[in-house]
């Protein structure tokens, strides 16, 4: 007679909305395991974030999680406490310059577009909450690069953009010293097509708060052209929005997800974050 041991666990999740996002319903123990570690980064990859309510998982179970998706990357310099990132803004618990780096998650952006090769996800859980705001916006471009017209993906095809750490901080300090000034420029820039494809053949745009300008276009024309993408890809039925609960913890494919958090009491919110390996470079070189 078969037993419960014997019964192979099953992935279990209900859909958000029809183009983004899943709610898993797995037990933490089932999660932890590791059985699940495949299943899960597929549905990750098919729906672009993933919500596990209620898991509240300890720091040592985050990164367990995190190692049996592939590994839990190191964080900024110095910043590897406990083998979490906390995530804060306030300069009381966090260093200074990370806390003002940190104010560009109040706009639309992907992680790692100053890098060659991004993580492959981010996973957050909830600690501490604001009173107030502090939910975090998902966007998946991905399916809404899949809903564009014909003829406007023929327009971007081959368009490169070039991507700033730098452009990304005026959107929060419109008035910066000149400290400040050099202090960004010195992280240098990237370029980086508009349009990625990952090793499955699937496309998706790469926009937000770092994008700068696209190459060949006059600054006017970059603009319109990234902040009209931009505006698209963050339309309803492509976005989702989290409003956590403590113990919540959210996953979502770095490649194809704009995130951002919606303003809070900076000295009121702490989040947990763990960053997971095994990213595509945003060009894969073909054989």
């Amino acid at each position: 007679m078969a037993t419960a041991a014997d019964v192979a666990v099953q992935l279990r999740f209900e859909a958000i909305k029809p183009k983004i996002g899943a709610r898993v319903l797995n037990t933490k123990e089932e999660l932890l395991s590791g059985a699940l570690s495949e299943a899960i980064l597929s549905l990750m990859e098919e729906r672009g974030v993933l919500v596990f309510p209620k898991l509240d998982l300890t720091d040592a179970e985050q990164v367990q999680f995190s190692n049996s998706l592939g590994g839990n990357a190191d964080e900024l310099a110095g910043q590897n406490q406990d083998a979490v990132f906390k995530v804060s803004l306030d300069e009381k618990k966090q260093d200074r310059n990370v806390a003002e780096y940190l104010k560009g998650s109040l706009y639309w952006h992907i992680d790692g577009t100053m890098n060659p090769t991004p993580i492959r996800a981010s996973m957050l859980t909830a600690k501490v909450l604001a009173p107030e705001g502090g939910d975090t916006l998902f966007a998946n471009t991905a399916t809404s690069y899949a809903d564009l017209p014909e003829d406007k993906k023929a327009e971007l095809e081959g368009l490169r953009v070039v991507h700033s750490l730098w452009c990304s901080q005026f959107y929060h300090t419109p008035e910066p010293s000149l400290e400040q000034i050099d202090d960004w420029q010195s992280k240098g820039e990237a370029e980086i097509p508009l349009v990625v494809t990952n090793s499955t053949g699937k496309k998706s745009l790469v926009l937000g708060n770092t994008a700068h300008y696209v190459k060949g276009f006059d600054m006017k024309a970059s603009q319109r052209l990234l902040h009209g993408l931009r505006e698209f890809a963050t339309g309803e039925p492509y976005t989702y929005r989290h409003v956590w609960t403590v113990g919540d913890t959210v996953m979502w494919d770095n490649r194809t997800s704009l995130h951002k958090a919606t303003p809070y009491d900076p000295t009121a919110r702490m989040m947990h974050r763990t960053i997971i390996k095994g990213g595509e470079a945003w060009e894969i070189t073909k054989a």
